[in-house]
């Protein structure tokens, strides 16, 4: 959830389906040219402290830096920092940063502004979905302006990754009202990219930085078009348009026998860090008995979607982590597909056919329930009608309402203003269940917008997040997919393929265990290829 990374850069186990291309990796890079993909859904808000959704967190991911960041082997190095100690006690960091960084505007990078940051993030008027390690800390100290303290409460599993959140300008955001900042539409960062323009409704536009202190980088030009539609975006593909796109698995299996496509662009397929997932409201009446949610879990046939919607490419999912991470609990299996028991326990929770209609009534109301997903993704409207025939099979009418991206977060998850949802989410690289679970973020705004709440999870999450023991870590995370098995917060579905084509004509992109883009900032494009004309500005 953190944007330590663009999302599309997660991935794991990668392997490179077609590696043959025209170039040879060149030594001295070529200036130039844009890389041109697209969205589903347009940025919200582009203050990291606010930006919760992909298209947001994958924009302000290239203008934006934390101290530390992930190299390709998932090993934590330094990025603003260029070192870090840990105390002996293990409750202290100290962070040396770079010295020759500065603001897009010219202003210079100080340890004030992780002071600052450290401070909005922990304060509760901030209205972030990412504060609550940040409130870990005990104190924070600036000694200079170059070297950074914190120290914390207790030990925390996540006491340095956290540091790979951007961090944000002091003296474009003290004392400012987050949500009339312009910053929310013009960011300025310190990263490799900053913000050319926003055309609503149409495209964002990142140009490369001239400032940054590892040098410019090659590309002009990181272009993001807004195209709602897959087909929309696969016809964009087509002609040209676009230099990479995420896409369907039926997309996936027809550009595989497209010679037009094989030939210019390279084929990616890696298992994502995300999974897919139907989410209940536990405000409402009906889906606040557990009987009833074990009952859609087991009417729902995974494989079924694995194999209709995925096309095979991608598995089922057991939980909320990916099947191969160490935190993953391979003893919890995914609910079979059983529709007789769904029946029963729907009958023990009162829900009946009693007029022989084919749908189940109780206190004379049908069992009507509305799954809400988000527009532009093919998969999850395929899952919803899936999910829709097969509860239907055991007498739950079920409504579809596919709604514009920013419409359902702000109108319905935000508000808590729904039955049920299709919706996924990104797994961090080092697995942390707070925000999405835990009972106390349940607020407008947060991520626990399915109000679950246990306290025992609450207790197992606190369990993993405050040892740096993996073994009483893994215990914690076991159980607790344990629980979820048995309280049903929500039907995990499947975890998928990630599929990305990427155009030939780019130097650079290559598979790594954290997948592909972790050097976005060294790709480029030969000369004699480059096809976008610059809309850089000095």
């Amino acid at each position: 959830m953190r944007n330590l990374l663009c999302v599309f850069l997660l991935g794991i186990t990668a392997s490179l389906l077609i590696v043959s291309g025209p170039l040879a990796a060149l030594e001295v890079p070529s200036y130039g040219d844009a890389l041109v993909d697209a969205t589903i859904g347009e940025a919200t808000n582009l203050i990291p402290a606010l930006a919760s959704d992909v298209s947001s967190t994958s924009i302000t991911g290239n203008i934006y830096r934390g101290l530390i960041k992930y190299d390709e082997n998932l090993q934590l190095i330094p990025d603003l920092a260029e070192s870090w100690e840990i105390s002996e006690d293990q409750l202290t960091i100290t962070f040396k940063l770079k010295k020759n960084i500065v603001w897009e505007d010219g202003v210079p990078f100080t340890s004030a502004d992780c002071l600052f940051t450290w401070q909005l993030m922990s304060d509760p008027q901030t209205p972030t979905p990412y504060g609550e390690d940040f409130t870990q800390i005990q104190e924070a100290l600036t000694p200079d302006e170059h070297t950074f303290v914190v120290t914390y409460k207790r030990t925390l599993a996540q006491a340095l990754n956290i540091w790979g959140f951007s961090i944000m300008p002091r003296h474009l955001l003290e004392g400012v009202n987050l949500d009339e900042s312009p910053l929310a539409r013009r960011p300025v960062g310190n990263g490799p990219f900053r913000m050319e323009s926003w055309e609503v409704g149409q495209r964002v536009t990142l140009a490369a930085s001239t400032s940054y202190e590892k040098g410019r980088p090659p590309l002009d030009n990181l272009i993001t078009l807004y195209i709602p539609d897959m087909s929309t975006q696969m016809m964009e593909l087509r002609i040209g348009n676009l230099d990479m796109m995420t896409l369907t698995p039926d997309q996936w299996e027809e550009a595989q026998a497209d010679l037009q496509i094989t030939e210019a662009y390279n084929f990616f397929k890696y298992l994502a860090f995300a999974y897919t997932y139907l989410g209940f409201n536990n405000e409402d009446p009906r889906l606040s008995d557990l009987r009833v949610r074990r009952a859609i879990n087991y009417a729902i046939n995974k494989e079924e979607i694995v194999e209709g919607v995925l096309l095979g490419l991608g598995q089922v999912a057991n939980g909320p982590f990916k099947p191969d991470m160490w935190a993953n609990n391979t003893n919890v299996k995914p609910y079979p597909y059983d529709p007789a028991k769904a029946r029963a326990l729907l009958a023990e929770a009162g829900w009946t056919d009693i007029n022989n209609d084919g749908y189940v009534e109780k206190d004379g109301q049908r069992f009507v329930l509305t799954i809400i997903t988000n527009q532009g993704n093919k998969s999850r409207e395929m899952c919803a009608l899936i999910i829709q025939a097969r509860l239907k099979e055991v007498g739950i009418e079920v409504k579809i309402r596919v709604l514009e991206w920013a419409a359902m977060t702000k109108e319905y998850l935000d508000k808590h203003d729904f039955e049920a949802c299709i919706m996924g989410w990104t797994i961090p690289l080092d697995p942390d269940l707070f925000d999405v679970f835990n009972s106390t973020k349940v607020n407008h705004g947060e991520l626990n917008f399915i109000s679950y709440k246990n306290p025992e999870v609450d207790e197992l999450i606190d369990t993993a997040r405050f040892s740096l023991d993996r073994t009483v870590r893994k215990a914690a995370l076991d159980r607790i997919q344990e629980i979820f098995y048995e309280d049903v917060p929500y039907v995990f579905l499947y975890v998928p393929d990630s599929l990305l084509l990427i155009n030939k004509r780019f130097v650079g992109p290559r598979t790594s265990p954290i997948g592909v883009g972790f050097n976005l900032e060294e790709w480029y494009v030969p000369e004699a290829l480059q096809v976008h004309r610059s809309t850089m500005t000095q």
